[in-house]
């Protein structure tokens, strides 16, 4: 690694995090912690993770203040179970309804940022298994503790489960786009950065300075695009990782994956000012025993830094 990302790993980098809830509640000094649940059809997982953070909320000091599951258009069970287990929910048509809602992970994340007041928002994917509520306390140490710091990333070993398999997972080999995409883009065109474990993860938080002062992604490139606006914005000292332990999801098949993959790349190119043709994928798949070309278009939708809209109560209903 380059000597600035060395000394960068060492002193913002927490492989074993000892802070403890009471540590954290005593510094929020008044802040506000919300935590955001990005939610389609995760029936089977959205309960157990819900009831898992709740109790962080309880009590006369509670650590999080704001549990939200928003919900991206499920038709499944992902809402009343997300209620039942104490969230508060919000669906993405209910928040800034002036605004035709697009498709994507990160248009419910850009805005949730509108639907929360907390000071210090934490993202957490839904489709975890198996969660571990202490994430959510490791992702927060950083930023309530340790001067400076505006994004906190999450990192973990990431077992690759396999319903084939008969034991069900490999100790590793989960985050296939991060080790074949998102880690040489970074290497190619910031190298800085290389000191980043988990680039893609979806469990990170940051401050609602930063997180109102950048643009989103509405696809699967909002994680790498948040991370190149902030060493561009703040500079490398603003981010900082924790070490989570191990992450198990839902994994995806490679075709979904490539869209992944594309997404991301035209959202790091464009970050980097570099031209992309804006094409779409083209992947092929067998039908009749023949090879067929199957195109899936690029969505190229930004959502502005949400500081440049004009928020008013009633944009959430």
């Amino acid at each position: 690694m380059m000597p600035i990302t060395e000394d960068w790993f060492a002193r913002r980098t927490w492989q074993t995090p000892d802070w403890t809830v009471e540590d954290l509640i005593a510094a929020k000094r008044g802040r506000k912690v919300s935590v955001v649940l990005p939610a389609l059809d995760e029936e089977a997982t959205i309960g157990a993770i819900v009831a898992g953070i709740r109790p962080f909320t309880e009590g006369d000091r509670p650590l999080v203040d704001d549990l939200l599951v928003m919900d991206s258009g499920s038709t499944d069970d992902t809402i009343a179970i997300a209620r039942a287990n104490g969230a508060r929910v919000a669906l993405r048509t209910d928040v800034l309804p002036h605004l035709d809602p697009v498709p994507g992970k990160g248009e419910v994340l850009w805005r949730s940022l509108a639907a929360t007041d907390g000071d210090v928002i934490c993202f957490i994917d839904s489709d975890l298994v198996d969660f571990d509520p202490g994430f959510v306390p490791s992702l927060l140490g950083p930023l309530l503790l340790a001067g400076g710091v505006h994004l906190v990333k999450g990192f973990y070993r990431r077992p690759l489960r396999l319903e084939v398999s008969d034991s069900g997972a490999l100790d590793h080999g989960g985050g296939r786009v991060t080790e074949l995409v998102a880690r040489p883009l970074l290497s190619a065109l910031r190298p800085e950065l290389a000191g980043i474990v988990q680039p893609l993860g979806g469990e990170y938080a940051g401050t609602r300075e930063l997180l109102e002062a950048v643009p989103f992604a509405t696809s699967y490139g909002v994680e790498i695009g948040l991370l190149l606006d902030t060493v561009a914005s703040l500079g490398l000292d603003a981010i900082a990782q924790v070490n989570l332990g191990v992450r198990k999801h839902r994994n995806r098949n490679l075709m979904d994956l490539g869209v992944m993959s594309r997404q991301i790349t035209a959202t790091a190119l464009r970050r980097s000012g570099l031209p992309d043709t804006g094409a779409a994928l083209t992947q092929f798949v067998q039908v009749g025993g023949e090879w067929v070309p199957n195109s899936r278009e690029l969505d190229p939708t930004e959502r502005p830094p949400m500081r440049t809209l004009v928020a008013t109560p009633d944009q959430v209903a």
